[in-house]
């Protein structure tokens, strides 16, 4: 069974759960997916390079382009590998769906997060600042940030201000509240990373 798929980020709504409880959940559309490109070797294990979304042949390079061509597919927007149990193999041109996902399971979800540009130090990393009184001048600064005399510089991974967000984020341990195969989406129990239309790729656990 292959062990993930890509899938897009529709946006988030709510559901009722049996008991009557409502839950924050995010709808994706998972796949489909084409195999692209077999990778069985002794030294690749059981990976396939998935593709997904449909792409104009002007978007890519020609390396690229001739990738597709030789397999004998379309251009696609988005590759990426997934590895594959040994109980079953796939084809090049063998589309991937939704259903290889059941109704409970926890899977993982990696993204990019939004942008947020360049924060300081309360904003990014949640610091108190300093008080908000007449006569201080130091209401949003992270303080001091070294010792002059030992070691005599900034500490590695000190936290100070810079670009939040945009980054690969992996959110782990989601529940799959429901599976649409018809129309190729997936709901899941909680958030995950980035806006809208965002990609993502949807792990087994």
């Amino acid at each position: 069974m292959m062990q993930g798929i890509l899938g897009k980020k529709i946006g988030m709504t709510r559901m009722f759960l049996g008991e009557g409880k409502a839950v924050s959940v995010t709808v994706v559309q998972a796949g489909p997916c084409l195999v692209v490109q077999k990778k069985t070797g002794p030294q690749e294990g059981s990976a396939y390079q998935l593709g997904f979304l449909e792409a104009k042949p002007k978007s890519m390079t020609k390396p690229l382009q001739g990738h597709f061509k030789k397999n004998g597919l379309g251009p696609l927007a988005h590759l990426k590998e997934f590895l594959a149990g040994p109980e079953k193999t796939y084809q090049v041109g063998e589309e991937i769906r939704v259903d290889i996902f059941t109704i409970g399971e926890k899977v993982k979800v990696q993204g990019t997060s939004k942008g947020k540009g360049f924060a300081g130090v309360v904003k990014r990393w949640g610091f108190s600042g300093g008080p908000a009184t007449h006569g201080c001048t130091s209401h949003r600064v992270p303080g001091s940030i070294g010792a002059s005399a030992y070691p005599s510089r900034v500490i590695k991974g000190k936290k100070m201000p810079g670009q939040m967000g945009n980054r690969r984020v992996t959110v782990r341990n989601l529940s799959v509240v429901d599976i649409r195969p018809e129309e190729n989406l997936l709901i899941l129990k909680g958030a995950v990373p980035g806006s809208r239309n965002n990609l993502l790729a949807i792990f087994k656990q």
